[in-house]
């Protein structure tokens, strides 16, 4: 089964997570077949805590991946957190 879920990166006590697709099977950090974004829990000020390319994410979820749960909850994270596109008028 292909999952989406979260590889750690980043050094000692400053975690930064990509978002992968990845066999079930490999482990955590290992290989991976595509990198859909990053995470950074300890983003501070201007920088940006967390992307997600959507047009890839739909495509990986329409051939039957499945998200890890705090994907879930990341991906509903990073929806609320960007603002709706304004409508053209």
């Amino acid at each position: 089964m292909v999952v989406i879920r979260l590889s750690r990166g980043g050094s000692k006590a400053r975690p930064f997570f990509n978002i992968v697709v990845a066999d079930k099977r490999t482990r955590r950090d290992g290989r991976f077949i595509e990198r859909l974004g990053f995470y950074n829990p300890i983003a501070r000020g201007g920088e940006e805590s967390i992307r997600i390319a959507q047009d890839r994410l739909t495509h990986w979820r329409s051939v039957g991946a499945q998200a890890s749960p705090t994907v879930e909850r990341l991906i509903k994270q990073a929806a609320a957190a960007k603002p709706a596109a304004p409508a053209a008028a």
